[in-house]
């Protein structure tokens, strides 16, 4: 499977550290470890942090022909700090690097012969709309490749006009569970309880999406496809940090999605890459697919659940 992510390369600067992140880079390392080819689309600065990224993505096997250099504005940041629910709250200054990324007509020419098959995008990249046009038309050149859209709501990165329109891109949509309540509660009409079927439901055939897949933390993960529902709970481990697990679950979904396995085992095998990575320091930790399979294998996970 041959997958291009377009998003931020940033540092996450911890109070005693700063390690390499940005979602879109996350995932394509993952990816890149399960076999998978995966090039991202980004760009940094000309300072001592960008240099150190580009040096960091070399290391995970990552090419960096796709991740451009802007001379005026920093390498991107994300400030991190753990919220009262124990999950990470990123303050994420802007404008940064990333926001002047470009794709030139010789990565389209690349592409155009290697066949892509999925565009991954987030969120966080698309709030200024000279960006969200730009990924709107690398999703159309790239055609037939599908999308892959893994919201990440961060706190004044998002609007719901912005978050709709990204959705009608999609085949399939990742999401947590207080994003899905939070766009319940902006798109509902009525009083009626929240319920993760109809939101899902609901929000599919809206936006034309095949599968929508919603994140549960500890609890695992509950996936929606045409009507189907499979929920496979997620594993017990000792958490280091959280930084990373998301876009690990995106890498292992997309993975086992691309290879057209039983929901069951995809959605399994996703909550135990996020799982191993929770467990470990930083976002892109060293970790094996034996890993990965031997822990999915004890998944209870189950298909059409209410």
């Amino acid at each position: 499977m041959v997958v291009w992510s377009i998003g931020e390369v940033l540092w996450d600067v911890f109070p005693d550290q700063e390690r390499l992140g940005g979602a879109p880079l996350n995932f394509s390392a993952h990816l890149q470890r399960l076999g998978d080819r995966a090039t991202l689309i980004s760009a940094v600065g000309g300072d001592e942090r960008g240099r150190r990224a580009l040096e960091r993505m070399r290391s995970l096997s990552l090419s960096t022909a796709g991740v451009g250099e802007v001379e005026e504005l920093p390498t991107g940041i994300a400030t991190i700090r753990s919220g009262p629910d124990g999950e990470p709250e990123y303050a994420i200054p802007r404008p940064a690097a990333f926001d002047r990324l470009s794709v030139g007509g010789t990565m389209l020419a690349a592409a155009a012969k290697e066949r892509v098959d999925w565009l991954y995008l987030g969120t966080l990249l698309n709030t200024q709309p000279q960006t969200e046009d730009l990924t709107t038309k690398l999703a159309q050149q790239l055609r037939p490749a599908k999308v892959f859209y893994d919201m990440n709501l961060r706190p004044g990165q998002w609007n719901l006009g912005l978050v709709q329109r990204l959705s009608k891109l999609a085949s399939v949509l990742k999401l947590n569970k207080s994003e899905a309540e939070t766009l319940f509660e902006l798109t509902r009409t009525d009083q009626t309880p929240f319920s993760m079927k109809e939101f899902c439901a609901s929000w599919a055939f809206a936006h034309g999406i095949d599968v929508i897949c919603v994140t549960l933390g500890p609890a695992g993960c509950f996936v929606y496809e045409r009507g189907q529902v499979t929920f496979a709970p997620g594993y017990s481990v000792i958490v280091h940090d959280t930084v990373g697990s998301g876009d690990a679950f995106a890498a292992g979904f997309l993975h086992g999605y691309a290879l057209g396995w039983p929901m069951a085992h995809i959605a399994a095998f996703a909550n135990a890459l996020g799982a191993i990575v929770a467990s470990r320091a930083g976002a892109t930790p060293t970790w094996t697919t034996d890993e990965v399979v031997s822990m999915a294998a004890n998944s209870t996970a189950r298909l059409d659940v209410e």
